[in-house]
């Protein structure tokens, strides 16, 4: 997809006994079909999920991070259980384990804090509803097209630096946009989402070696002694 800038790949299970596939894969039957797609005849476009955050935060045994009253659990924490290569089928441990003693752990210290009750009301002097809401989805699209086609499971440091100088034009006009607009939780979302996408850029510029599936063509191999591998 990368070689040839193809948007997807297709999936063939045109081949397998009907009945049995798709009492098997109910949900993605339902799914396709609303598409107008029938796995037992049609090819299925399919594009590879990028595992962003895997293993990426340090916890304790009940899954603290080192930012007070803050969790990570599952794919998203480092806990030393599975090693570089974090998939969703290892990780199962950790959502589960981790979790249990994140809530156990959370449960026994709430007593100890109280609600903030002197908040005052948001402000939202000299602000308006924002006159397109394209303004807003086009940006949000924009994200997450840069995320997948540069910042995916197989990376270079090309294809970062564009994502980086893409990402900061998108960061600039949201922000202008927030200023201005009256605050939704859709503008909201839109500025978490380019938060987190500049952190995964900027972490995944300074690695220089590949470990587990976060690959850069650039440092094909593991550092050894941390020298880099060029």
């Amino acid at each position: 997809m990368k070689i040839h800038g193809h948007d997807f790949v297709y999936l063939d299970t045109t081949h397998l006994e009907e009945n049995a596939l798709k009492d098997h894969f109910p949900n993605i039957t339902a799914k396709c079909q609303s598409l107008g797609i029938d796995i037992a005849k049609d090819m299925i476009p399919v594009v590879p999920a990028a595992h962003y955050q895997c293993g990426g935060i340090k916890v304790d045994l009940d899954a603290q991070t080192g930012i007070k009253r803050l969790y990570a659990v599952g794919e998203v924490s480092s806990t030393g259980l599975h090693g570089a290569n974090r998939l969703a089928s290892n990780s199962l441990i950790e959502a589960i384990v981790f979790a249990d003693r994140a809530v156990k752990h959370a449960s026994r210290q709430a007593p100890g804090y109280q609600y903030a009750s002197s908040i005052p009301d948001w402000d939202h002097t000299g602000t308006s509803h924002p006159e397109e809401m394209v303004l807003i989805t086009q940006n949000l699209k924009e994200v997450k097209q840069i995320m997948t086609n540069y910042v995916g499971i197989v990376r270079s440091d090309l294809r970062l630096k564009r994502a980086t100088a893409r990402l900061e034009i998108i960061y600039r006009e949201t922000e202008d946009l927030y200023r201005d607009s009256c605050v939704s939780l859709r503008i909201c979302q839109l500025r978490n989402l380019i938060n987190v996408g500049y952190l995964v850029i900027k972490m995944a510029q300074a690695r220089k070696e590949s470990r587990g599936l976060h690959y850069n063509l650039d440092y094909p191999r593991r550092a050894e002694n941390g020298e880099s591998t060029l």
